[in-house]
């Protein structure tokens, strides 16, 4: 057996007992080992020492950043506001009637009168109450201020294509936006726009209801705005934060690219770092998971 042979059949048996960042690590070794079959390439320098580390089994999971990933940063956490778990989890019944309340009240609000006078309806959230993972974004576009839902235009539909690729259905997790009316864009009517911070501020109090409400297990926070709606203001921009647990209110929360940004950057590496961050969160959620899920959006 060749030298490259051997470096590959020492990484694989350890790939699956090694979760997070070092099967993720694993994987891009692989990849880049096969890469080099692929051109020709038969023998590598890897010392008897290497070969033993990659045979190596890892006992704890670890977020180690990956390569080219920055250390991991922590958003400051809203420390005046109790954990959203403290409060007793409403039976089935109440859950959905609590929302439903809420739902009402949030159709009629008119506190940003700018938004008010171009929005064509508030735009709440869909999904189940009784969901254990719950996305966040930003703001409605033109295509969910027509509809009066979350995620409809071409990201949402990226975003539906992210989770059923976990295993799950749309109408199986909770969806949701930092702000509920679309941001007004003068004389721009097939635009979008950052929401402002005193918008998000000012809205806030509805996704703040809508979490303690559902109680999800973990949240996906979708884009540095929503990361910000969420926390305040951000130390560093989604590109460092992204796949590097947060906590909301005790809540487990996961900052990912916005699915708008893969649409507008088709880089593979970007699709698969979303996917990365997906695979921590199905992780998170006990998930069953394929050998071909945690391959997906790899060079072959």
């Amino acid at each position: 057996m060749n030298n490259l042979a051997c470096a590959r059949k020492a990484a694989w048996p350890s790939l699956f007992a090694m979760p997070g960042a070092y099967h993720q690590l694993l994987n891009a070794t692989i990849g880049h080992l096969e890469s080099l079959k692929q051109r020709g390439v038969r023998y590598v320098d890897v010392s008897p020492e290497s070969l033993l580390c990659l045979a190596k089994p890892v006992a704890q999971k670890t977020t180690a950043p990956l390569i080219g990933q920055a250390t991991p940063k922590v958003v400051p956490q809203r420390t005046d506001e109790p954990s959203v778990y403290d409060s007793p989890k409403l039976p089935v019944d109440e859950k959905e009637s609590a929302m439903a309340k809420l739902r009402d009240e949030a159709l009629a609000c008119a506190k940003c009168e700018h938004l008010v006078a171009t929005r064509t309806q508030v735009v709440f959230g869909v999904g189940t109450v009784h969901a254990d993972l719950m996305f966040v974004g930003e703001a409605p576009g033109l295509d969910e201020d027509n509809e009066g839902e979350p995620f409809v235009g071409a990201a949402g539909q990226l975003l539906t294509k992210i989770i059923q690729a976990t295993g799950l259905d749309r109408d199986q997790v909770y969806i949701a936006n930092i702000l509920k009316c679309r941001p007004d864009t003068p004389g721009k009517s097939f635009g979008n726009r950052k929401p402002r911070p005193e918008e998000m501020e000012t809205c806030f109090p509805w996704v703040r209801r809508q979490i303690e409400i559902i109680q999800p297990k973990v949240m996906v926070a979708l884009g540095g705005t929503a990361v910000e709606g969420l926390f305040g203001k951000m130390p560093s921009g989604i590109t460092r934060l992204r796949g590097n647990w947060q906590a909301y209110r005790g809540v487990p929360v996961m900052p990912t690219f916005h699915p708008s940004y893969l649409l507008r950057n088709q880089s593979w590496v970007i699709k698969r770092h979303v996917w990365e961050d997906m695979l921590q969160v199905m992780e998170r959620l006990d998930m069953p998971i394929s050998d071909k899920q945690r391959g997906y959006f790899q060079r072959k």
